[in-house]
């Protein structure tokens, strides 16, 4: 029996998905590769009610240059702190929004963001950006919202169907 001992990273996931042939393949890919992680950065991705408290667009940040497997952190490690960046709009529920750490002044949060993006790997870096702006699925052929939910069997809201 084969034992996989190697995690793919989240840029590596998603390539995956965008090279599956068809949708049944990327299903699979995602389902082979679910974690917590990977549910949260996708929802973060994709789901509408998610709003990320950092300006679209570029980010003034250095990239980490080391090679893939050194000197910088994982995206499925880091994934944990992006409640800092987010807000999740919870109106379909007829309920007030939730502010991951509301306490932060936004200048401090784009400096954690800062600093998150340039200890990640430059393509993990990248696809973090592409997920705050929301253009994973634009990246990514394929990787989109009906896929994912359809994947994970959530509901429209991206909650457990």
């Amino acid at each position: 029996m084969v034992v996989e001992t190697y995690t793919p990273s989240y840029h590596e996931i998603c390539t995956k998905v965008n090279n599956a042939k068809d949708k049944p393949a990327k299903i699979k890919v995602l389902k082979k590769h679910r974690t917590e992680g990977l549910e949260m950065f996708l929802k973060s991705a994709l789901d509408s009610n998610i709003e990320w408290l950092i300006p679209e667009g570029d980010v003034p940040y250095i990239q980490n240059e080391a090679p893939e497997g050194t000197e910088h952190t994982q995206l499925a490690r880091e994934i944990f702190k992006c409640h800092n960046f987010v807000k999740l709009n919870r109106e379909y529920l007829d309920l007030p929004a939730v502010i991951g750490n509301p306490q932060i002044k936004q200048i401090k949060r784009e400096q954690m963001f800062i600093q998150l993006l340039e200890g990640l790997h430059k393509d993990e870096a990248r696809i973090l950006i592409w997920a705050k702006d929301k253009e994973i699925n634009k990246r990514f052929k394929g990787l989109n919202a009906n896929t994912v939910r359809e994947a994970y069997g959530w509901d429209q809201n991206f909650q457990p169907a």
